[in-house]
């Protein structure tokens, strides 16, 4: 029997949830009136009633549906391999982990598109985004990326104007506005060295990916809605302690997470997968609070900060 973890409902199924128990209030009370005087009727709209009951039912259960079947293919070795060898994260959890690990990685490519624009997309680089994907949210049981429908890997680095994507830029990723509000677009290079230079704290697909957290809740202000509310106000004690820090030079964190708020969760969130060594090491209070924030404490994750860089060619 197939597993999955439960999501959060999205705004159509809260809709419909809400509608449908103002409909059923209003239509057990009309078959408790007609269900004396016109029998036809109340059998009539009984059948209705149930059709209704049907349609709502197929409607809540339909992401349910579809993520079973995707996870009754099963998940190819191949993948395992790959996952195994370029993971970090993954290398490091228990079987268990590593296969529900696995399942989220599975749904993630079955339910969202990745596309390359004018560049090759292969099994490995699609799983690499599928990873960065799951790492950040894998502490929780109740969320997923709803608003996300697919991801563009261009071939090279990109313009603030990432429609024109024939000219290199100094971007690496972004999340996407305007007719791409539903899409990330991430650079090639940029997600191979996130992975092949594990210890540098520096991931761009992972660092895209919590934006996306970030902006779940309709505003980019690096307070996250799955961040719990006891967490908030040391969260922003901390951040803006951390970004002055930063602007001393008296911190781990790359200068870009002193740009604003967000800038700062996504920067201080990739350091934290990246190398919950150092961050523990040097900056622990704020290691102990993402810690929190993301219910994922990474102790069986910490490396020395020695860890060896692999060359890969792309």
């Amino acid at each position: 029997m197939i597993h999955y973890r439960m999501t959060n409902l999205s705004f159509f199924e809260k809709t419909l949830l809400l509608l449908t128990a103002v409909v059923v209030l209003f239509y057990v009370y009309g078959l408790w009136i007609i269900k004396d005087a016109n029998p036809r009727a109340f059998v009539f709209m009984l059948i209705l009633g149930l059709l209704f009951a049907f349609f709502v039912f197929r409607s809540l259960t339909r992401r349910k549906r579809i993520r079973k079947a995707i996870l009754k293919k099963g998940f190819p070795t191949s993948w395992r391999k790959i996952l195994s060898k370029e993971v970090r994260f993954y290398k490091r959890l228990n079987e268990d982990k590593k296969r529900q690990f696995e399942k989220d990685v599975q749904v993630f490519l079955g339910e969202v598109k990745i596309t390359g624009v004018k560049t090759e997309v292969d099994e490995e680089l699609k799983l690499l985004v599928a990873a960065s994907a799951v790492i950040p949210i894998f502490g929780f049981k109740n969320w997923t990326y709803n608003k996300l429908k697919e991801v563009l890997i261009y071939p090279r680095s990109f313009k603030q104007d990432y429609l024109n994507n024939e000219e290199e830029g100094n971007i690496l990723g972004m999340v996407g506005d305007g007719i791409l509000s539903q899409v990330v677009i991430l650079s090639k290079p940029a997600i191979i060295q996130g992975f092949s230079s594990q210890a540098d704290g520096h991931n761009t697909a992972i660092h895209e990916f919590v934006h996306l957290i970030d902006g779940a809740d309709g505003e980019f202000d690096g307070i996250p809605a799955l961040m719990e509310q006891k967490y908030v106000m040391p969260w922003l004690g901390l951040m803006h302690r951390e970004m002055k820090n930063i602007q001393r030079r008296k911190s781990k964190l790359r200068p870009y997470g002193a740009t604003n708020k967000q800038e700062f969760f996504a920067v201080a969130s990739e350091f934290f997968f990246e190398r919950p060594h150092d961050l523990r090491q040097h900056h622990p209070e704020l290691y102990k609070l993402l810690s929190q924030i993301f219910k994922q404490s990474l102790e069986e994750q910490i490396l020395p900060s020695s860890w060896k860089r692999r060359k890969r060619k792309y």
